[in-house]
């Protein structure tokens, strides 16, 4: 049987001149600014253009484009060669969506329209749900379905923040460059929220925190001195912490070796490449800090290409029901805006 995997990223620009509809498509977002339209468009225009001068600079760092559609074609086509080695019934096809950038959603659809799939599997490359992130990528995915007019049977896997692969596939990664160091700080950085999203039942930061709490009790060591800590903040609302910068600074005037872990991203972009490698690690060098190593975000890494091509030929047992994944790690009550509790996207 046919079946079309859905693989949800936010994107990036493909060039400089890119950066601002880049930015308007994030920004324009209601999942990100939850606003009438008419409120939210001239914001969106006006923050974009606002941020496009800073956010070139950024991308001028990476040679003036995003690699994430590179590296994210890359994981589909990895994540395909898995499927495929682990079962023979079903022809397994994965299309990669971009939120806020191209491959967008109308365009992918009528690709998958051409495939004539029996089936559809969605499955974010964000191991923690948030309504930011997964829930606006699932909706928008419906949305356009609903537009069309097509309709098929479709499974979502909204989360994995616990999946063993996914744990082991950062267990390891985090052994190899820990192996042998001393007197260092462990810092898992996330992408940070405002606080009024988990107020609203966002269950983002409970999952991050499940996430980081399996991978300290599976590297199993004595007296692992670590820290989770949110980056990327912007504008003027309280956002959750610690903030990854002031963890820095904190634990390079203390003489530590930082090992930076990025726990909430699984390709390499500019939040990775720029925000943490240069950045960050300018912060580090100016107060005190030489010893700075950054683990690799996953990519293709064998393990979590399981954690997912497990999810997907297992999906029957994931969908909106008593046995979703992830049964160990549901999301308690108060996340009403978690699939985990219902189907309420």
């Amino acid at each position: 049987m046919k079946k079309a995997v859905i693989l949800f990223n936010l994107g990036g620009p493909d060039k400089l001149e890119n950066v601002e509809p880049f930015l308007f498509n994030l920004f324009n977002d209601p999942a990100i600014l939850n606003l009438p339209f008419f409120f939210r468009y001239p914001l969106a225009k006006f923050i974009s253009k606002k941020r496009a001068p800073t956010a070139k600079k950024i991308y001028m760092e990476l040679g003036g484009s995003s690699p994430i559609l590179k590296l994210t074609e890359e994981q589909a086509k990895a994540l395909e060669k898995n499927l495929f080695k682990n079962q023979k019934e079903d022809e397994y096809k994965c299309f990669i969506v971009m939120r806020c950038w191209n491959p967008r959603a109308k365009d992918v659809l009528k690709k998958v329209i051409e495939y004539n799939p029996k089936e559809i599997i969605l499955i974010p490359l964000y191991p923690q749900y948030s309504a930011a992130t997964s829930g606006s990528s699932i909706k928008e995915w419906k949305d356009i379905c609903i537009e069309s007019n097509y309709n098929v049977k479709t499974n979502i896997i909204c989360c994995y923040p616990t999946d063993a692969n996914f744990i082991n596939a950062h267990v390891k990664k985090i052994n190899n460059e820990i192996n042998g160091l001393k007197n260092f700080k462990l810092i898992f950085s996330a992408h940070g929220l405002p606080e009024k999203n988990i107020k609203n039942g966002d269950p983002y930061q409970w999952q991050i925190e499940q996430s980081v709490n399996e991978i300290v009790n599976k590297l199993n060591m004595k007296k692992l001195d670590w820290i989770l800590s949110y980056q990327s903040r912007v504008g003027p609302l309280k956002w959750i912490g610690p903030a990854t910068d002031e963890v820095i600074v904190e634990n390079a005037k203390a003489g530590k070796h930082i090992v930076l872990v990025p726990i909430a991203f699984v390709s390499e972009h500019s939040e990775t490449l720029v925000e943490l490698d240069i950045e960050y690690k300018k912060l580090a060098n100016d107060n005190g800090c030489n010893q700075y190593t950054r683990v690799s975000a996953l990519g293709t890494n064998q393990d979590y290409m399981k954690c997912l091509s497990d999810l997907i030929i297992g999906k029957d047992n994931y969908k909106f029901s008593e046995n979703l994944y992830p049964p160990k790690s549901r999301c308690p009550s108060q996340f009403k805006k978690c699939p985990c509790l219902n189907n309420n996207i």
